[in-house]
């Protein structure tokens, strides 16, 4: 094994990615469904190589790859960050800062009160509020501190430690809080007031899921009988005439001319149409003696799925039921799903659509062209990253935060350069959504920023604490995670009861929300799993986005309240 320590000590990357590699088969194990996920199992990936191996890892490494997953994580909510601030969505707000808030009171409550030192008092904050990210924000502000150097590895490798015992019931607690004891506490059943809301929202639900009335199926030819139903219709009275579905008659053949009808054009017999639709909407149309041809010629018709992004005030703040009957470019094209933060929502007639959403539609190329500026933008999946925006803006948060100073009471707190960062991303990427082209960056490498930024970070932190993890644990193990699930269940049940009788929340939301607000979509896969029914996700959609800001934070002012 002597070559092996020699090699990490010269090439200490090769460790980190080995570390990753580990974390993330163990994150992905999972026991009746539950695992840790792939941070903490990156964690005690590196972890446990640290307790092997000497790895002489960079702080400016961990400083890299941590800055770039912040301005992902606030670019991402950005948009909904602001949004949710307006209208109705104060309520929203409102507890998304009441759980953080109230979590971070207990957690210097609990630590006061068991006398833990900052790097233990940071570790229980972020495992039991299940916040990875206030590793860095803790980790930076430990670094910042008036102590000798080994204090300060000490302190950081105690974060780890601390982060790894509290996460387990972190997890659980949010799970359990959500799916079972919340709804007990409320006095209320999950199954049944789910299906009040979908019914509210206009959501379509069977056995093989939730369904939207817009959900497409394409394109298809129909030869139009004798005597059919839509026989001496315009083109427009067949379209409405079926009540809950959108169809639309693209092209027709009539003879051997084949043309674009316009909403006036009168549909006779024996013509073949092209439609865009579901196939069952279609039939209820064109009546059970319609039959499907194969024309190829008729069929050729650029069709696009594209994902559009809500900017303008047009769409932005409407029911989908407004947007149908108001936008005439919506016609002729099939919504498909709404992404709201990275999450899809359950959509109905009178699900809102908010700044920030992306709707993913598909229809003709035409048609969907015509959409893209009534809705926002187009995203294109092949555009570049843009490099001189994300560059810059990290560069102005870093250096705001490494020079601001927050006073609050006798302390005055550095905002630090990873809170700095994760502002920064928070307003380039609110700007995007008012400004559409600027800042561009796909998806996708916000995926990549938020996934391997986080877990490098959190491995090679885990490389350092190492060696003094089995000595912690047995120290202070039990102590922690007693701790810990107070710090998990004290939030969780505040907002429970604050949301309801306060606030006036939906309790199907308000279950979802209180998950939202702790980071954790476990708890709303658990609250969708015991309702059949995916509204919890709405909930979540407005407490995540200050959950990720407020508790990342955290770490830092935890580190400043126990020094």
């Amino acid at each position: 094994m002597e070559w092996l320590v020699k090699l990490f000590t010269k090439y200490p990357e090769m460790a980190v990615y080995l570390a990753i590699g580990i974390g993330y088969i163990i994150g992905r194990l999972k026991f009746r469904g539950i695992g840790l996920g792939v941070v903490t199992g990156s964690l005690l990936g590196g972890v446990l190589l640290g307790n092997f191996f000497y790895v002489p890892v960079s702080d400016q490494a961990k400083s890299i790859v941590f800055l770039l997953f912040l301005f992902g994580i606030g670019y991402s909510v950005g948009p909904s960050f602001l949004q949710n601030l307006k209208g109705d969505g104060w309520r929203w707000a409102v507890l998304g800062v009441t759980v953080p808030v109230v979590g971070l009171a207990t957690a210097y409550t609990v630590a006061h009160f068991l006398k833990l030192d900052p790097g233990y008092s940071a570790g229980l904050l972020s495992g039991s509020l299940t916040e990875s990210p206030a590793i860095g924000t803790a980790s930076e502000a430990i670094r910042g501190l008036s102590v000798s150097d080994d204090q300060k590895q000490l302190w950081i490798g105690h974060v780890a430690v601390a982060d790894a015992i509290c996460y387990i019931f972190g997890t659980l607690g949010v799970i359990w809080c959500c799916s079972s004891l919340g709804p007990k506490l409320l006095r209320f059943d999950l199954r049944t007031e789910s299906k009040k809301v979908e019914a509210k929202l206009g959501i379509q639900h069977s056995k093989l899921g939730i369904y939207s009335a817009w959900q497409p199926i394409g394109f298809r030819a129909y030869r139009i009988p004798q005597n059919g139903p839509v026989v001496g219709k315009t083109v427009a009275e067949a379209e409405r005439s079926v009540t809950g579905a959108r169809l639309f008659v693209e092209r027709i053949r009539r003879g051997d001319r084949i043309f674009s009808p316009v909403a006036t054009t009168v549909l006779d017999s024996g013509d073949t149409i092209a439609v865009l639709g579901r196939t069952e909407v279609m039939i209820k149309m064109l009546g059970p003696t319609s039959s499907e041809v194969a024309d190829p010629e008729l069929l050729e018709i650029p069709v696009a799925s594209f994902d559009l992004y809500v900017t303008t005030k047009r769409i932005a703040g409407r029911t989908l039921q407004e947007f149908v009957d108001d936008v005439e470019e919506a016609r002729g094209v099939l919504l498909r799903g709404i992404t709201r933060g990275g999450r899809a929502i359950p959509i109905g007639t009178q699900t809102v659509v908010k700044r920030g959403d992306t709707l993913h539609v598909t229809g003709s190329e035409a048609t969907v062209g015509n959409l893209a500026p009534v809705v926002g933008m187009m995203i294109n999946p092949t555009e570049e990253t843009d490099f001189a925006v994300l560059g810059i803006a990290i560069f102005i948060g870093v250096l705001v935060g490494a020079v601001l100073t927050i006073p609050i009471g006798h302390l005055r707190i550095a905002l630090g350069t990873s809170v700095g960062t994760l502002l920064a991303g928070v307003i380039v990427g609110w700007m995007r959504s008012v400004r559409p082209w600027f800042g561009r960056i796909p998806d996708s490498a916000i995926l990549f920023m938020r996934s391997l930024g986080l877990a490098a970070f959190v491995a090679m932190i885990g490389l350092k604490a190492g060696p003094i993890f089995v000595t912690a644990v047995r120290e202070y193990g039990y102590i922690l995670f007693l701790g810990g699930m107070v710090v998990t269940l004290v939030p969780l049940i505040t907002g429970l009861f604050f949301g309801r009788y306060v606030l006036k929340l939906n309790p199907a939301l308000l279950v979802g929300g209180i998950a939202g607000a702790q980071t954790m979509i476990a708890g709303v896969a658990a609250v969708q799993e015991k309702s059949d029914s995916t509204v919890a996700t709405l909930g979540y959609s407005y407490t995540v986005a200050f959950g990720h800001v407020l508790l990342t934070i955290w770490g830092t002012i935890i580190v400043s309240l126990m020094t």
